[in-house]
């Protein structure tokens, strides 16, 4: 999408690189429906631009690719209003609670370490 629609991003010169960047945008619509509701009015426009084909002359396939990046963009916002982002995991670590046994024994060994330090202090 930001090669198509990235501020100061160039309309490809080739018909080729046009093909080449509807590809691409057709498989991100691809990933990105299996993440939204079947009936979203987002995944729907992708779906009907994706299914046409590549219209002929430099003009009409540059309007479609802008359209087809456009309805990618709404589609991906969709996404993430359902909160599902693709790509980014959102794992946070979770601290496992010691059992009461582990936090009586180190305790013990503090207090046992701080018996033998005590003692090893010469007295005055």
């Amino acid at each position: 999408m930001t090669l198509v629609l990235g501020q100061g991003a160039p309309l490809p010169d080739s018909a080729a690189d046009v093909e080449d960047l509807v590809l691409r945008l057709r498989g991100h619509v691809s990933q990105l429906a299996t993440l939204t509701p079947s009936q979203e009015p987002a995944l729907l426009r992708a779906q009907l631009l994706c299914s046409g084909g590549l219209p002929e002359g430099y003009m009409p396939s540059r309007v479609h690719l802008v359209r087809l990046a456009e309805a990618t963009q709404e589609l991906l916002a969709a996404v993430r209003t359902y909160g599902a982002v693709p790509g980014k995991p959102s794992r946070q670590r979770r601290w496992r609670k010691p059992p009461i046994n582990v936090l009586r024994g180190s305790v013990f060994v503090l207090a046992l370490a701080c018996l033998v330090l005590a003692a090893s202090v010469p007295r005055t």
